[in-house]
Protein backbone atom coordinates (compact mmCIF):
# COMPACT_ATOMS: atom_id res chain seq x y z
CA UNK A 1 0.00 0.00 0.00
CA UNK A 2 1.30 3.48 -0.79
CA UNK A 3 0.88 6.94 0.70
CA UNK A 4 -0.82 9.90 -0.97
CA UNK A 5 1.79 12.50 -1.85
CA UNK A 6 -0.67 14.89 -3.45
CA UNK A 7 -3.11 15.70 -0.66
CA UNK A 8 -4.12 19.37 -0.48
CA UNK A 9 -1.96 21.12 2.12
CA UNK A 10 -2.50 24.82 1.47
CA UNK A 11 -3.20 25.44 5.16
CA UNK A 12 -1.61 23.21 7.82
CA UNK A 13 -2.97 24.03 11.26
CA UNK A 14 -0.82 23.47 14.34
CA UNK A 15 -2.86 22.33 17.34
CA UNK A 16 -1.42 21.75 20.85
CA UNK A 17 -2.05 18.12 21.72
CA UNK A 18 -2.45 19.00 25.38
CA UNK A 19 -5.40 21.39 24.89
CA UNK A 20 -8.81 19.66 24.58
CA UNK A 21 -10.56 22.92 23.63
CA UNK A 22 -8.20 23.56 20.72
CA UNK A 23 -8.43 19.92 19.62
CA UNK A 24 -12.20 20.27 19.39
CA UNK A 25 -12.17 23.69 17.72
CA UNK A 26 -9.73 22.58 15.03
CA UNK A 27 -12.26 20.10 13.67
CA UNK A 28 -14.51 22.92 12.49
CA UNK A 29 -11.92 25.10 10.76
CA UNK A 30 -11.63 25.10 6.92
CA UNK A 31 -8.03 23.88 6.80
CA UNK A 32 -6.57 21.26 4.50
CA UNK A 33 -4.41 19.65 7.19
CA UNK A 34 -4.36 19.54 10.97
CA UNK A 35 -1.30 18.41 12.88
CA UNK A 36 -1.76 17.60 16.52
CA UNK A 37 1.46 18.56 18.25
CA UNK A 38 3.35 16.65 20.91
CA UNK A 39 6.55 18.65 20.46
CA UNK A 40 7.02 22.40 20.94
CA UNK A 41 3.35 23.12 21.70
CA UNK A 42 3.41 20.79 24.73
CA UNK A 43 5.30 21.50 27.95
CA UNK A 44 7.47 18.58 29.12
CA UNK A 45 5.17 17.86 32.07
CA UNK A 46 2.15 17.20 29.84
CA UNK A 47 3.70 15.46 26.84
CA UNK A 48 2.80 11.98 28.02
CA UNK A 49 -0.80 12.81 28.92
CA UNK A 50 -1.18 14.65 25.61
CA UNK A 51 -0.70 11.38 23.75
CA UNK A 52 -3.94 10.04 25.17
CA UNK A 53 -5.78 13.29 24.45
CA UNK A 54 -4.68 13.08 20.82
CA UNK A 55 -5.78 9.45 20.51
CA UNK A 56 -9.18 10.38 21.94
CA UNK A 57 -9.52 13.38 19.62
CA UNK A 58 -8.64 11.32 16.54
CA UNK A 59 -10.92 8.40 17.37
CA UNK A 60 -13.96 10.36 18.54
CA UNK A 61 -13.71 13.60 16.57
CA UNK A 62 -14.92 14.47 13.09
CA UNK A 63 -11.92 15.24 10.87
CA UNK A 64 -13.78 14.85 7.57
CA UNK A 65 -12.01 16.53 4.68
CA UNK A 66 -8.78 17.10 6.58
CA UNK A 67 -5.40 15.38 6.43
CA UNK A 68 -4.67 14.25 9.99
CA UNK A 69 -1.08 14.37 11.23
CA UNK A 70 0.62 14.03 14.60
CA UNK A 71 3.97 15.70 15.24
CA UNK A 72 5.99 13.58 17.65
CA UNK A 73 9.05 14.71 19.57
CA UNK A 74 12.43 14.66 17.87
CA UNK A 75 14.82 11.75 18.11
CA UNK A 76 17.20 13.44 20.53
CA UNK A 77 14.52 13.09 23.22
CA UNK A 78 13.30 10.09 25.21
CA UNK A 79 9.65 10.67 24.26
CA UNK A 80 9.73 9.84 20.55
CA UNK A 81 9.31 6.07 20.41
CA UNK A 82 6.46 6.08 22.91
CA UNK A 83 4.79 8.98 21.06
CA UNK A 84 4.70 6.89 17.89
CA UNK A 85 3.61 3.65 19.56
CA UNK A 86 0.83 5.20 21.64
CA UNK A 87 -0.66 7.28 18.84
CA UNK A 88 -0.43 4.69 16.06
CA UNK A 89 -1.62 1.78 18.19
CA UNK A 90 -4.46 3.90 19.55
CA UNK A 91 -5.57 5.76 16.42
CA UNK A 92 -3.58 4.47 13.45
CA UNK A 93 -6.69 3.90 11.35
CA UNK A 94 -7.60 7.60 11.74
CA UNK A 95 -4.10 8.91 11.13
CA UNK A 96 -2.70 9.99 7.74
CA UNK A 97 0.88 10.94 8.63
CA UNK A 98 3.44 11.23 11.41
CA UNK A 99 5.59 14.35 11.37
CA UNK A 100 9.18 13.98 12.57
CA UNK A 101 10.75 17.28 13.62
CA UNK A 102 14.39 18.36 13.52
CA UNK A 103 15.38 15.68 10.99
CA UNK A 104 19.13 15.79 10.48
CA UNK A 105 19.83 12.76 8.30
CA UNK A 106 18.13 9.95 6.43
CA UNK A 107 18.65 7.36 9.17
CA UNK A 108 16.13 9.15 11.38
CA UNK A 109 13.39 8.87 8.76
CA UNK A 110 14.26 5.23 8.16
CA UNK A 111 13.95 4.58 11.90
CA UNK A 112 10.42 5.98 11.87
CA UNK A 113 9.54 4.02 8.74
CA UNK A 114 10.69 0.76 10.38
CA UNK A 115 8.83 1.46 13.62
CA UNK A 116 5.62 2.26 11.73
CA UNK A 117 5.95 -0.97 9.75
CA UNK A 118 6.39 -3.02 12.93
CA UNK A 119 3.34 -1.43 14.54
CA UNK A 120 1.19 -1.86 11.43
CA UNK A 121 2.10 -5.54 11.15
CA UNK A 122 1.51 -6.12 14.85
CA UNK A 123 -1.96 -4.58 15.06
CA UNK A 124 -3.17 -5.42 11.56
CA UNK A 125 -3.08 -2.03 9.84
CA UNK A 126 -2.31 -1.85 6.10
CA UNK A 127 1.48 -1.72 5.85
CA UNK A 128 2.78 1.49 4.34
CA UNK A 129 -0.40 3.57 4.43
CA UNK A 130 0.72 6.01 7.14
CA UNK A 131 2.92 8.69 5.64
CA UNK A 132 5.83 10.66 7.05
CA UNK A 133 6.47 14.39 7.04
CA UNK A 134 10.11 15.40 7.63
CA UNK A 135 10.83 18.79 9.13
CA UNK A 136 14.12 20.55 8.33
CA UNK A 137 15.10 22.81 11.21
CA UNK A 138 18.87 23.24 11.21
CA UNK A 139 21.87 23.52 8.93
CA UNK A 140 22.74 19.83 9.11
CA UNK A 141 19.25 18.86 8.01
CA UNK A 142 19.44 21.27 5.09
CA UNK A 143 22.84 19.99 3.98
CA UNK A 144 21.44 16.43 4.05
CA UNK A 145 18.02 17.26 2.60
CA UNK A 146 18.54 15.39 -0.69
CA UNK A 147 19.28 12.15 1.13
CA UNK A 148 16.43 12.80 3.55
CA UNK A 149 13.96 13.37 0.70
CA UNK A 150 14.84 9.99 -0.82
CA UNK A 151 14.99 8.04 2.43
CA UNK A 152 11.53 6.42 2.56
CA UNK A 153 8.57 5.64 0.28
CA UNK A 154 6.38 6.86 3.14
CA UNK A 155 7.60 10.43 2.80
CA UNK A 156 4.95 12.87 1.61
CA UNK A 157 6.37 16.29 2.49
CA UNK A 158 9.47 18.21 3.45
CA UNK A 159 8.61 20.99 5.89
CA UNK A 160 10.69 24.10 6.65
CA UNK A 161 10.96 24.90 10.36
CA UNK A 162 12.13 28.53 10.46
CA UNK A 163 12.37 29.22 14.19
CA UNK A 164 14.88 26.53 15.11
CA UNK A 165 16.64 27.02 11.78
CA UNK A 166 17.14 30.73 12.42
CA UNK A 167 18.64 29.92 15.82
CA UNK A 168 20.88 27.20 14.39
CA UNK A 169 22.58 29.56 11.94
CA UNK A 170 22.64 32.59 14.30
CA UNK A 171 20.33 34.64 12.08
CA UNK A 172 19.96 38.17 13.37
CA UNK A 173 16.20 38.27 13.87
CA UNK A 174 13.78 37.51 16.68
CA UNK A 175 10.63 37.51 14.54
CA UNK A 176 10.08 34.08 13.03
CA UNK A 177 9.54 34.33 9.30
CA UNK A 178 10.59 37.97 9.01
CA UNK A 179 13.69 39.16 7.20
CA UNK A 180 16.71 39.99 9.39
CA UNK A 181 17.30 43.74 9.67
CA UNK A 182 19.80 45.26 7.27
CA UNK A 183 19.79 42.39 4.74
CA UNK A 184 18.98 43.74 1.25
CA UNK A 185 17.52 40.53 -0.24
CA UNK A 186 15.42 37.52 0.82
CA UNK A 187 17.40 35.72 3.52
CA UNK A 188 15.24 32.60 3.15
CA UNK A 189 15.41 32.21 -0.62
CA UNK A 190 18.28 29.71 -0.69
CA UNK A 191 16.82 27.67 2.16
CA UNK A 192 13.38 27.49 0.58
CA UNK A 193 14.73 26.65 -2.86
CA UNK A 194 17.08 24.01 -1.46
CA UNK A 195 14.17 22.25 0.24
CA UNK A 196 11.96 22.66 -2.82
CA UNK A 197 14.51 21.11 -5.19
CA UNK A 198 14.97 18.09 -2.92
CA UNK A 199 11.21 17.67 -2.52
CA UNK A 200 10.41 17.89 -6.22
CA UNK A 201 13.26 15.55 -7.15
CA UNK A 202 11.45 12.85 -5.16
CA UNK A 203 7.87 13.90 -6.02
CA UNK A 204 7.22 15.27 -2.54
CA UNK A 205 5.34 18.34 -1.41
CA UNK A 206 7.17 21.32 0.09
CA UNK A 207 5.54 23.13 3.01
CA UNK A 208 6.58 26.50 4.44
CA UNK A 209 6.74 26.98 8.19
CA UNK A 210 4.85 29.34 10.51
CA UNK A 211 4.68 33.10 10.81
CA UNK A 212 4.47 33.88 14.51
CA UNK A 213 2.99 37.40 14.38
CA UNK A 214 -0.42 35.77 14.26
CA UNK A 215 -2.49 38.97 14.17
CA UNK A 216 -0.48 40.53 11.36
CA UNK A 217 -2.49 39.12 8.46
CA UNK A 218 -0.81 41.39 5.90
CA UNK A 219 2.61 40.23 7.08
CA UNK A 220 1.49 36.60 6.84
CA UNK A 221 0.21 37.18 3.31
CA UNK A 222 3.51 38.76 2.24
CA UNK A 223 5.62 35.92 3.62
CA UNK A 224 3.29 33.24 2.24
CA UNK A 225 3.29 34.85 -1.19
CA UNK A 226 7.08 34.47 -1.43
CA UNK A 227 7.10 30.71 -0.93
CA UNK A 228 3.92 30.27 -3.01
CA UNK A 229 5.62 32.09 -5.89
CA UNK A 230 8.50 29.61 -5.75
CA UNK A 231 6.10 26.67 -5.99
CA UNK A 232 5.46 25.67 -2.35
CA UNK A 233 2.28 23.73 -1.73
CA UNK A 234 1.23 25.33 1.53
CA UNK A 235 2.15 26.86 4.85
CA UNK A 236 1.60 26.32 8.55
CA UNK A 237 -1.12 28.37 10.19
CA UNK A 238 -1.16 29.08 13.92
CA UNK A 239 -4.38 31.08 14.18
CA UNK A 240 -7.80 30.91 12.51
CA UNK A 241 -7.15 34.37 11.07
CA UNK A 242 -4.37 32.97 8.88
CA UNK A 243 -6.42 30.14 7.36
CA UNK A 244 -8.32 32.04 4.67
CA UNK A 245 -5.18 33.80 3.48
CA UNK A 246 -3.22 30.54 3.22
CA UNK A 247 -5.99 28.84 1.28
CA UNK A 248 -6.13 31.80 -1.10
CA UNK A 249 -2.40 32.34 -1.57
CA UNK A 250 -1.59 28.68 -2.28
CA UNK A 251 -4.49 28.28 -4.71
CA UNK A 252 -4.29 29.54 -8.31
CA UNK A 253 -6.07 32.76 -9.21
CA UNK A 254 -9.34 32.02 -11.00
CA UNK A 255 -8.06 33.46 -14.29
CA UNK A 256 -4.90 31.33 -14.09
CA UNK A 257 -6.90 28.20 -13.31
CA UNK A 258 -9.29 28.82 -16.21
CA UNK A 259 -6.38 29.47 -18.56
CA UNK A 260 -4.62 26.27 -17.48
CA UNK A 261 -7.73 24.20 -18.17
CA UNK A 262 -8.10 25.84 -21.58
CA UNK A 263 -4.48 25.03 -22.43
CA UNK A 264 -5.06 21.38 -21.55
CA UNK A 265 -8.23 21.23 -23.63
CA UNK A 266 -6.60 22.98 -26.59
CA UNK A 267 -3.55 20.72 -26.52
CA UNK A 268 -5.67 17.57 -26.22
CA UNK A 269 -7.75 18.69 -29.21
CA UNK A 270 -4.68 19.64 -31.33
CA UNK A 271 -3.03 16.25 -30.77
CA UNK A 272 -6.25 14.32 -31.48
CA UNK A 273 -7.57 13.20 -34.83
CA UNK A 274 -9.95 16.14 -34.92
CA UNK A 275 -7.09 18.57 -34.50
CA UNK A 276 -4.89 16.87 -37.06
CA UNK A 277 -2.50 15.20 -34.60
CA UNK A 278 -0.44 18.39 -34.38
CA UNK A 279 2.26 18.83 -31.77
CA UNK A 280 1.34 22.45 -31.08
CA UNK A 281 -1.71 24.70 -31.31
CA UNK A 282 -2.81 28.28 -30.99
CA UNK A 283 -4.92 29.40 -28.05
CA UNK A 284 -5.84 32.93 -29.00
CA UNK A 285 -2.51 34.66 -29.59
CA UNK A 286 -0.57 32.04 -27.60
CA UNK A 287 1.23 29.06 -29.10
CA UNK A 288 1.05 26.03 -26.83
CA UNK A 289 2.96 22.76 -26.95
CA UNK A 290 3.97 19.86 -24.69
CA UNK A 291 5.91 22.18 -22.36
CA UNK A 292 2.82 24.39 -22.06
CA UNK A 293 0.77 21.32 -21.17
CA UNK A 294 3.15 20.37 -18.36
CA UNK A 295 3.00 23.86 -16.87
CA UNK A 296 -0.77 23.91 -17.17
CA UNK A 297 -1.07 20.53 -15.43
CA UNK A 298 0.56 22.01 -12.32
CA UNK A 299 -1.85 24.95 -12.10
CA UNK A 300 -4.90 22.89 -13.03
CA UNK A 301 -3.94 20.23 -10.48
CA UNK A 302 -3.70 22.80 -7.69
CA UNK A 303 -7.02 24.30 -8.69
CA UNK A 304 -8.79 20.95 -8.80
CA UNK A 305 -7.32 19.98 -5.43
CA UNK A 306 -8.64 23.24 -4.01
CA UNK A 307 -12.12 22.44 -5.35
CA UNK A 308 -12.15 25.28 -7.89
CA UNK A 309 -14.65 25.32 -10.76
CA UNK A 310 -13.76 26.64 -14.18
CA UNK A 311 -15.69 29.59 -15.58
CA UNK A 312 -14.84 29.20 -19.27
CA UNK A 313 -15.12 26.37 -21.78
CA UNK A 314 -12.89 25.43 -24.72
CA UNK A 315 -14.33 25.74 -28.20
CA UNK A 316 -12.37 23.94 -30.96
CA UNK A 317 -11.49 26.28 -33.84
CA UNK A 318 -13.38 25.87 -37.04
CA UNK A 319 -11.61 23.85 -39.78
Amino acid sequence: MSVDRHRPRRSCLAVPGSNPRFLEKAQGLPVDQVFLDLEDACAPAVKESARDLIVKALTTGDWTGKTTVVRVNDLTTHWTYRDVITVVEGAGDRLDCVMLPKVQDATQVRWLDLLLTQIEKTIGLPVGRIGIEAQIENSRGLVNVDEIAGSSPRLETIVFGPADFMASINMKSLVVGEQPPGYPADAYHYILMRILMAARTHDLQAIDGPYLKIRDVDGFREVAARSAALGYDGKWVLHPGQVEVANEVYSPAQDDYDHAELILDAYDWATSEGGGHKGSAMLGDEMIDEASRKMALVIAGKGRAAGMSRTSAFTPPEA
